[in-house]
């Protein structure tokens, strides 16, 4: 008697042990389910977000002799819309003559993200208002702020820009209160400014030159030495 008792025991705890087994596989297989629903959903809504941020840049046009910027290399004139045949597929560029660094590029339209319209009349007066204030000091080492100052140079950013020229400017020609790198941060920056305050105020350099040098409060010694 005893023998067929175990054998019961034994029967009923295989039956646990599956009833258990079975509940567990039904708690783990919830969650797969909702996992399947919300990846379902991600593809849809990021494909319609990038399809807004394509569309500016792909339907922004520009005209033969339009002046645009580049932020790695500054103010450019448009001189041609060529076409090319490239792996039998037709392409459109532009091309952009820079004349400060005497360079021409060659800028696909379907990939112009990086190009921008020169400045309003109203941007260019914020200018000459941003390099009338006074400099920041930073005490951090120069060669944080040089890269801090060459990233603003080359983002395209009139107003960074503008920035740079006004914390580099030590009111006076003198190249001895300068350091070699201050000072070519500062003339990279100050041409770059010029010339589009040139394509967009449309007057002469040495007048764009002393309306600057005036924001600035920069002495002219060359010219009282004369």
């Amino acid at each position: 008697m005893p023998k067929k008792k175990k054998t019961k025991k034994t029967k009923k705890t295989k039956k646990t042990k599956l009833l258990k087994k079975v509940r567990i596989t039904k708690i783990k297989s919830k969650p797969k389910i909702v996992e399947k629903k919300s990846t379902s959903s991600t593809p849809d809504e990021k494909l319609e977000i990038k399809k807004i941020k394509k569309q500016p840049t792909e339907k922004r046009l520009y005209n033969l002799k339009d002046f645009v910027v580049y932020p790695k290399h500054g103010v450019g004139k448009i001189t041609s819309i060529d076409k090319a045949n490239i792996g039998e597929i037709d392409i459109h560029f532009y091309k952009i003559f820079v004349e400060k660094e005497k360079l021409t590029l060659t800028v696909p339209i379907n990939q112009q993200s990086k190009l921008r319209p020169i400045s309003s009349i109203n941007q260019i007066n914020k200018c000459v208002s941003i390099l009338k204030t006074k400099p920041k000091i930073k005490r951090t080492m120069w060669s944080r702020r040089a890269q801090e100052y060459d990233q603003k140079i080359n983002s395209g950013k009139i107003y960074e820009l503008a920035e740079v020229v006004k914390d580099l400017n030590k009111n006076t020609d003198i190249i001895a209160d300068q350091s070699y790198s201050e000072r070519q941060l500062f003339e990279k920056a100050y041409e770059r400014l010029k010339s589009e305050f040139e394509a967009v105020l449309k007057i002469t350099p040495e007048e764009v030159q002393k309306k600057m040098d005036k924001a600035l409060g920069r002495i002219q010694i060359l010219e009282n030495q004369e």
